[in-house]
């Protein structure tokens, strides 16, 4: 990555909001650091923000503040009437970036568009295995989805399907379809350096990167030959990276960052009662869960995960963790989301009937580990203190419960090996608004080994919701989305926690800022007010 000398992060808005001549420079304090900054390789919300949502586009992509599906790069699409091949007639004279290393030589077309996917199905291709593994792509079975992708000429791109695909074009909106430069991968590889798609990326966004002091702060500038007209509206955008909640809150009433995400509950009435802090809020779409390793002894056992959920006092979580701006969960989709099972009853808090649970699965002095995530998300604002709740609750029916963490790169790579012991804490927020992105991706057969945490793969589940995604009305996809969480309910991979509200505090000069519903923190639109 490219370092560069800084001024400490601390009093460093202050002087960059004035900027040069004017300039307008917008500041982020960002909770973490991004893994990287190719997004295909990652799921993390906070990798998201730092390259797909400034750097990069999508054929399609979400309006902002909403789950409609609008044209990106791509300015239409057809289907065809079996819904098996998808042809995408892409936006013209659209220019890549460029660095110190790359210049395009032209605008983006049809082969960066089948690089982008290629590079994440093709074993032969070059980068297929240049820096992890493609956790999305293939949690949401595309390796068997897509038969192939064509080029039918410069500026037309087709898909071709094996089966009816209902969420394709939601699924093309996400991160980690974001397109490429095929050119730039090209030079890259020739020049001996195929990390720099990671590292230095070069995208199509509304923002350029500039470069990256790891674990302190990211610089990008607008990208002045943007597509989109009237965006960005600053010149300049900052991450600084602070990832404790109340320095978050100290440096936003201090003018050192103008937006910043995941307040610490307790403080949320007094952001609301500031004169300085403007709070913006929506209902989360969401979910914090528990996810057990279904395949290790005993949690292989659904009556003694059934036992270890009837053990956890969720009201008591909403209370101290959530301060009450939340909701227990029961099912593995938030309530705000299509297909929502309202039937489903949730396990009952009852230590006294899960011990003997317990000893009626042959259980005796069960030590696990519960495993605690090192950042804050609105669907876990406080993963330590939450597991510390959980170990109390955990001791009263005999279970002794050690908890563990890593930095979060290492938490979420670690946390998906198939051996993984115990339970880990974990979350989701929505990525298009399907529950087929709750459903298939976080409790599939093909997310085991990488966003199925609870390693779970069960046949009926499974075969309802594959069928689901080739049914072509949301009302027959909707009746065996709720079928499937009936199951989930029964097997308990996860225990179900908490949907929560999402708080944003912004400062008062900020104009344009919008919560989005699938959790991204989206500049493009943001500026602020002159004074």
């Amino acid at each position: 990555m490219k370092f560069v000398n800084h001024l400490a992060v601390s009093g460093l808005a202050l002087t960059l909001a004035a900027g040069a001549a004017g300039a307008q420079t917008l500041v982020y304090c960002s909770e973490g650091s991004p893994e990287g900054f190719d997004p295909a390789l990652y799921t993390a919300g906070t990798t998201f923000d730092a390259s797909s949502h400034t750097v990069y586009n999508q054929l399609a992509e979400f309006e902002t503040g909403t789950t409609n599906v609008v044209p990106g790069l791509a300015e239409s699409w057809e289907v065809s009437e079996d819904g098996t091949s998808f042809t995408f007639t892409l936006r013209p004279d659209v220019q890549f970036h460029s660095n110190d290393m790359f210049t395009p030589t032209r605008p983006m077309n049809a082969d960066d568009v089948i690089f982008s996917f290629e590079r994440q199905m093709d074993e032969e291709n070059p980068y297929f295995s240049y820096a992890g593994s493609w956790e999305y792509f293939n949690s949401m079975s595309m390796p068997d989805l897509i038969e192939s992708i064509e080029k039918v000429d410069d500026m037309t791109v087709r898909f071709n399907l094996t089966r009816p695909e209902a969420p394709f074009i939601a699924n093309l909106a996400m991160d980690f379809a974001s397109i490429m430069s095929k050119e730039y991968a090209d030079a890259m590889e020739e020049a001996g350096t195929p990390e720099m798609l990671n590292q230095q990326p070069v995208g199509t966004g509304p923002f350029s990167f500039q470069d990256y002091q790891t674990d302190a702060v990211i610089r990008y500038t607008a990208n002045e030959e943007y597509w989109e007209e009237d965006t960005p509206k600053v010149d300049n955008l900052v991450f600084a990276i602070t990832p404790d909640a109340s320095v978050r809150y100290q440096r936003l009433r201090a003018g050192e960052c103008h937006v910043m995400p995941y307040p610490n509950p307790a403080d949320i009435q007094a952001m609301m009662d500031a004169d300085d802090v403007e709070m913006l809020q929506q209902e989360g779409l969401n979910v914090g869960y528990l996810a057990y390793n279904t395949t290790m002894e005993p949690f292989d056992d659904p009556q003694v995960r059934k036992a270890l959920n009837m053990a956890i006092d969720k009201d008591a979580i909403i209370e101290v963790i959530f301060q009450g701006y939340g909701e227990t969960a029961k099912n593995p989709i938030p309530p705000t989301m299509w297909s929502y099972n309202e039937a489903v009853e949730d396990d009952s808090y009852d230590p006294e009937a899960a011990r003997q649970m317990l000893e009626e699965a042959g259980v005796e002095d069960l030590s696990m580990k519960v495993w605690a995530m090192p950042v804050q998300r609105p669907y876990n604002p406080n993963a330590r203190r939450m597991a510390e709740l959980i170990q109390e609750d955990f001791s009263e029916i005999g279970v002794d419960v050690e908890i563990v963490s890593y930095e979060w790169g290492e938490y979420l790579e670690r946390s998906s090996d198939e051996d993984r012991d115990g339970a880990v804490l974990l979350g989701w927020t929505g990525d298009n608004g399907d529950p087929d992105n709750f459903l298939a991706v976080l409790l599939g057969c093909d997310g085991v080994g990488g966003a199925n945490r609870a390693q779970w793969c069960n046949e009926e589940f499974e075969e309802i919701i594959q069928e689901a995604k080739t049914l072509p009305t949301q009302e027959e996809r909707a009746a065996l989305y709720e079928e499937a969480q009936v199951i989930f309910k029964e097997q308990a991979p996860w225990a179900t926690i908490a949907h929560s509200v999402v708080f944003m505090p912004v400062r008062p000069e900020v104009e344009g800022y919008v919560v989005h519903p699938l959790g991204g923190h989206l500049f493009d639109d943001v500026s602020l007010a002159s004074e």
